[in-house]
Parts: C-alpha cells; sequence; structure tokens
C-alpha cells in the first residue's frame, strides 16, 4: 500500500498531516544536510517522512524546483516593498551596523 507523505494545499506542499512545508525540508537537503540532521530540526516529523518528502520531491523535482523558483521572487518583492515602505527603518539599521570607529567619527 502507497503512503502518501506530501499533500498540496493552500497554494503550496506541505507534509502530510502537518504544519511543515516541503520546502523546510528540501531547502536542507539541497545544501546537503542528510535526512538525520533535518529530523533533528522537526521533531514532529518521523525519520520515515523526511525520506518520504524527499522522495516526491525527487519523483516531481521540476514542478517543485519551479514552485521553490515562483516563491523566491515572491519573497522577493515582498522585500523590496518593505525596504520602500520603512525606509528610515532600513537606514537607521544600516547606520547599526557599520563599526563603531565608523559612527564616531
Amino acid at each position: 500500500m502507497a503512503k502518501e507523505y506530501v499533500e498540496q494545499r493552500d497554494g503550496g506542499y506541505w507534509i502530510a498531516g502537518t504544519r511543515v512545508s516541503l520546502d523546510s525540508i528540501i531547502y536542507p537537503f539541497l545544501r546537503g544536510a542528510s535526512p538525520e540532521s533535518i529530523a533533528q530540526s522537526f521533531p514532529v516529523l518521523t525519520l520515515e517522512e523526511i525520506y518520504g518528502a524527499i522522495a516526491f520531491y525527487l519523483a516531481h523535482q521540476t514542478e517543485i524546483d519551479d514552485c521553490l523558483k515562483q516563491g523566491e521572487k515572491e519573497f522577493e518583492v515582498l522585500r523590496q516593498q518593505t525596504r520602500e515602505v520603512n525606509s528610515l527603518l532600513y537606514k537607521r539599521l544600516e547606520v547599526a551596523r557599520l563599526p563603531l570607529q565608523t559612527t564616531r567619527r
């Protein structure tokens, strides 16, 4: 009997029956993390579910990669909008990041 490890809902992919997004598993996997180390970050998931999610990704890699790229584009648009709306805050943050010698002159 086949078990479904990933479900599509709310415009994204999720580990079935959880609130953990598929990309939360896939990004560390793509950076070289082992399923066992990923499992340490998500105690709500079993190792089986993590392997199942990775297998799902590998079986649907083109489709999932397209979704990840779209999500990154949407995030970048939101990041730019936030910087524009809160430009004074971001300028203050930039000044705060400067080394003390630079700000004391």
